[in-house]
């Protein structure tokens, strides 16, 4: 499952959710593109991405199924990955 993970380095969610992620990524793989909401302005405009940080999105294929705004906890992380992976394609 591909995800992108936009973020910003003077975000205090990022900050929180990176030990979150970090968590995560010990136990699913995932091919995971981070950005900076600063420093790849360009790519970042193209995922619509509003106010609030952290953004998760999680593609099945070339197709968007999941948008994760804001901070959650690892456990309903963990829940929402396992939700996509079991998605009927």
């Amino acid at each position: 499952m591909k995800v992108v993970k936009i973020g910003a380095v003077w975000c205090n969610g990022c900050l929180v959710m990176n030990n979150v992620w970090n968590k995560v990524m010990k136990v699913k793989d995932l091919d995971v593109k981070s950005l900076d909401i600063d420093m790849d302005e360009e790519e970042v405009a193209k995922y619509n991405v509003g106010d609030t940080l952290p953004v998760f999105i999680f593609y099945k294929g070339d197709r968007e199924v999941k948008r994760v705004v804001g901070e959650v906890s690892y456990d309903e992380m963990i829940e929402i990955i396992e939700e996509v992976e079991n998605e009927e394609d």
